[in-house]
């Protein structure tokens, strides 16, 4: 576990538990939900080598077929490194390796820098053989800030992915519907925004097309950065790494405080 610092802020990289950040506190308040039952449902975690479901768990590459557990069934969901312990290589720099359930040889790495208005994220999918990898984050913020202050979020998305009864993506792309949302979003014309008015205003940046919002859970929601969509590659949108040519993409959680703020 490393602890990463600048000024009024810390963030914990916890390599044993799947190399996701398990802690960003700012000016003394925690931005993300630190524990749950399940894996999935706390921290910052990087998704690889796929971001969200891929449906039944199915996957076919190079003219052979491949299935992935089901970690939520009846899917597979959120890469297989999740509950993986990630190996420290350098401050702020998580590596593992790609294997079993994985069926390609290659490993991911998980890059982290602190600074006191922002903390950027890189994750890179190295190939040892030719593989389908598409990538991204799983933030889980907090509803609520310090003294109750709660959050509200700008999506300025051009279009949503319609997502059929077993709730997967068709590709499709209609505008968007009023929330509750667990769903994907496209065309951003800007980083998405979320502010607990009084204390913070944190825009997610990053290089990736798409990006998942789930706003569903009373206690936390969840803005994913993805370079492709759910199950990206049976809808023919995956990117290919390759020895030599990794898919690697980036995150930055830029915040403001306001001119009136104290810190706790």
């Amino acid at each position: 576990m490393q602890t990463l610092s600048a000024d009024g802020v810390t963030a914990v990289l916890q390599g044993e538990a799947g190399g996701r950040i398990a802690s960003l506190v700012v000016d003394g308040l925690e931005l993300l939900v630190t524990e749950a039952d399940r894996p999935i449902d706390w921290g910052l975690f990087p998704m690889a080598p796929f971001a969200g479901r891929v449906r039944h768990g199915r996957i076919a590459f190079d003219g052979r077929e491949h299935q992935l557990p089901l970690t939520l069934p009846p899917h597979a969901i959120h890469g297989t490194l999740v509950t993986r312990a990630w190996r420290d290589v350098a401050s702020g720099v998580v590596e593992v390796e790609l294997d079993d359930p994985w069926p390609f040889a290659g490993r991911a790495r998980h890059e982290v820098v602190l600074a006191a208005d922002h903390l950027t994220a890189t994750l890179t999918v190295e190939a040892d053989e030719p593989m389908p990898a598409w990538v991204g984050w799983h933030p889980w913020f907090r509803r609520r800030l310090g003294r109750g202050r709660r959050a509200g979020l700008t999506l300025p998305a051009g279009g949503m992915l319609v997502r059929d009864g077993e709730s997967i993506p068709t590709g499709e792309v209609v505008p968007i519907p009023d929330g509750p949302w667990d769903d994907c979003f496209t065309d951003l014309a800007s980083p998405p925004s979320i502010e607990w008015a009084g204390a913070l205003t944190v825009e997610v940046e990053s290089d990736c097309g798409y990006a998942v919002v789930f706003t569903e859970p009373l206690h936390g929601f969840c803005v994913e950065p993805q370079s492709a969509p759910p199950d990206a590659l049976n809808l023919g949108l995956a990117p290919v790494a390759a020895p030599g040519a990794p898919v690697r993409a980036s995150m930055t959680l830029r915040w403001r405080r306001p001119t009136s703020f104290r810190r706790q």
